[in-house]
């Protein structure tokens, strides 16, 4: 049986990627994220890097104290990070890997090589009140690192799914929905994304165990050539559609 509707998180980096091109305060991430809540977005995802190369620690701010819909805070598994999500208590923590010569997160967090790294990462985070999660390859050595870590949501990395076609696409799909199943065995809440289009969504959305999607990058490109809402609107469609057609 279907799970209740999936939800959308709206990753909103990229604004601030085109903002900062420039300089300057245009365009505000901020009204994207508020643009988000009136387009049918459950949540906003913002991924404070240590370059800041995108959002920003105002940002941040300004998310959390002007924005009523939840924040899922990305975070490198660092003090730094940590500190200020103990500081501003966003609803959500998704912990990525980070390297800083990378264009944009190349793969899931070792959940499974870095369990001592991360085991008060998300002892900390978890006891101020914040939701973990932590965004992982479909791998089931790295679900289980994530169960044995108490964090109680995984995102499955989707970037491998997403860049292959025919038979390879498919192979990563069913890593994908095998994954997700396992999850749900594991008691873990599991989420996806990366890389996910409106040409790519569906398949996704159509996975019973998968409860939330974050999407980003691919919405802020379309945006420039039909409006945000309107790319907003149209995925939101397009993943009602995916669950409607399997219920």
């Amino acid at each position: 049986m279907m799970s209740r509707k999936l939800r959308l998180g709206v990753n909103i980096d990229h604004v601030a990627t085109i903002r900062n091109a420039r300089g300057g305060t245009f365009p505000d991430p901020v009204r994207a994220a508020r643009l988000a809540a009136r387009a049918g977005a459950d949540g906003i995802t913002a991924h404070l890097r240590e370059d800041r190369r995108h959002i920003s620690d105002m940002d941040i701010t300004r998310l959390t104290n002007e924005v009523n819909l939840p924040l899922n805070f990305e975070m490198a598994a660092t003090e730094e990070m940590l500190g200020i999500a103990l500081r501003h208590r966003p609803h959500a923590a998704c912990i990525v890997p980070e390297k800083r010569e990378e264009r944009t997160t190349e793969g899931g967090l070792d959940a499974k090589g870095g369990l001592e790294k991360l085991k008060p990462y998300v002892a900390r985070l978890s006891d101020a009140g914040i939701r973990v999660s932590l965004f992982i390859e479909a791998d089931p050595a790295q679900l289980d690192a994530a169960k044995e870590l108490g964090a109680p949501v995984v995102e499955l990395h989707t970037g491998a799914y997403c860049e292959e076609t025919g038979e390879n696409r498919d192979r990563e799909l069913k890593r994908i929905i095998d994954a997700a199943a396992y999850a749900a065995q594991l008691g873990l809440e599991c989420h996806a994304g990366h890389g996910l289009t409106y040409d790519t969504v569906k398949p996704i959305a159509e996975i019973p165990t998968i409860v939330e999607l974050n999407i980003g990058h691919f919405l802020i490109g379309e945006a420039v050539f039909c409006g945000l809402a309107e790319a907003m609107e149209k995925m939101r469609t397009l993943m009602d559609e995916a669950r409607m057609g399997n219920a």
